[in-house]
């Protein structure tokens, strides 16, 4: 008897070998249960091999004692030809010499009938987040080798020419058919819910991208959100409502803001991802999770774990795969690309045609730290595009925006140069005269030698920093005639 596999969206296909009917019909009916699976079933251990040849197997179950072909001789020729496939021996033949055999053969497990289910569907989960380990494996390794995109179309929405990003790029299509949770870290504006979606969009995942802001939601607020309730479960519940994960369904459940939950909250959160299943409210029926789960934050979750206020379990949970977007200061390559794009954009919307940008716009937006990235690159655009009438695109909106950015944060983007020139000074302190040359050294470098952004960048006027220069160069020449 052989009976074909449901399309399932992704599901695993269980492969079951045993001539006996009642546990077949057992077994599919737990794995239907318990959403673990598709079982193909197998009464005939002379057929199992073609099965395993037409069929992407997940994992096999597979009973020792049957007509025709013995089940340690079929366990032999699986992890010959099928070694990446975990095999659970599952059979009456309660011998420690047997089953010690079996498990040096390569089983992955031996269970003797009758059975426990519930320690069945334990181990069977465990064979399969192991063959995913390795596959996963295998996908990281192809990545490093192949570095072009298999997918392009899915990334096409982030505007990108940065060797960082490409690689994160392929980083996400190799991990993509992994079901373990992602946390995706960076600044704010970076585009980290872009990532996400790509993602989402590369996994082929058959359910929808759900979104939930996390941030200031409280106890039963997100319990609600995403475990949805039964009706009656509290005043005005005139109905049932499904909750985010059951709208994913076996699609993506994006949890922005995570570093902002709440301790309690993280709990049940943590529950979720380690069980796999929820209780709506006011129902006693458990439901299981399909979804994959993204998360992302611009915390420091390390540093919250050390304050208390995020759960050392949980980050580990959500750390089954770590996404680091660069901020846009480290892919300045990226500005100008980017510029043309909001700047297109923001034409379109505004109704107006695409102005003539100034070459000095690169230079002035090289030297500036972004502490916002993307999105205030993009807030630049629209409002400097807002305010155009015609001819060139003016740089007032810009030096605006840069100046005011500065004076909140209390700090010129040339600090980060301090520290370098502070320990520059072996005996301790540099001198005025070396810090000043240091600053405008690396001023200049960060401006391609423009003494006009170099000067706006340090707070003094061109007319400084030129008159430093010819200082510098009149010393130089003194001392070397």
């Amino acid at each position: 008897m052989v009976s074909s596999p449901t399309a399932g969206g992704g599901q695993p296909t269980i492969l079951v070998v045993d001539d006996d009917a009642a546990m077949l019909r057992s077994v599919a009916r737990a794995l239907r249960t318990e959403g673990l699976g598709e079982a193909l079933l197998c009464a005939d251990p002379r057929e199992a091999e073609s099965l395993l040849g037409r069929n992407d197997v997940g994992a096999v179950l597979l009973d020792l004692v049957m007509p025709h072909t013995p089940g340690e001789q079929l366990l032999a020729t699986i992890m010959a030809r099928h070694p990446d496939v975990p095999v659970i021996v599952v059979t009456a033949t309660n011998d420690v010499e047997t089953a010690i055999r079996c498990v040096k053969a390569g089983a992955f497990d031996y269970l003797v009938k009758p059975v426990d289910f519930s320690r069945l569907l334990v181990v069977l989960m465990r064979a399969l987040q192991q063959r995913e380990l390795f596959a996963e494996n295998f996908r990281l390794r192809t990545m490093v080798q192949t570095p072009e995109l298999k997918h392009p179309e899915c990334f096409a929405r982030i505007v990108t020419r940065s060797c960082a990003m490409h690689a994160l790029f392929r980083y996400l299509e190799a991990i993509a058919p992994s079901a373990e949770p992602v946390l995706i870290v960076g600044e704010t504006g970076v585009g980290k819910e872009l990532v996400a979606q790509a993602l989402h969009a590369v996994s082929g995942r058959p359910g929808a991208m759900v979104s939930v802001n996390v941030a200031g939601i409280d106890e039963s607020s997100f319990a609600d959100t995403l475990f949805g309730h039964a009706k009656g479960a509290f005043t005005g519940a005139d109905r049932d409502r499904e909750g985010m994960i059951e709208q994913a369904g076996e699609g993506t459940l994006f949890l922005d803001e995570i570093g902002d939950l709440g301790l309690e909250l993280q709990t049940k959160l943590l529950r979720l991802l380690q069980e796999r299943e929820f209780y709506p409210l006011g129902s006693d029926r458990c439901r299981r999770s399909r979804c994959r789960i993204l998360a992302a934050t611009n915390r420091d979750l390390r540093a919250r774990m050390r304050e208390g206020r995020f759960r050392e379990d949980l980050y580990y949970r959500l750390h089954g795969h770590l996404i680091r977007v660069p901020p846009l200061r480290e892919r300045a390559a990226d500005i100008p690309l980017l510029v043309e794009h909001f700047l297109a954009e923001a034409c379109a919307a505004l109704g107006k045609a695409v102005p003539t940008v100034p070459k000095e716009l690169a230079v002035h937006l090289a030297a500036y730290s972004f502490p916002g990235n993307v999105r205030e690159l993009r807030a630049m655009i629209v409002d400097a595009v807002a305010r155009h009438e015609k001819g060139v695109l003016s740089l007032a909106s810009f030096h605006e925006h840069m100046d005011k950015a500065e004076r909140e944060a209390g700090k010129r983007t040339a600090a980060g140069a301090c520290p370098s020139v502070i320990g520059a000074a072996a005996g301790g302190l540099p001198t005025l005269e070396q810090a000043t040359a240091a600053l405008i050294a690396e001023a200049l470098k960060r401006t391609g030698g423009n003494q006009g952004a170099a000067a706006r960048l340090l707070g003094i006027s061109r007319r400084t920093v030129s008159r430093y220069l010819q200082a510098a160069g009149s010393g130089a020449s003194a001392q070397n005639p």
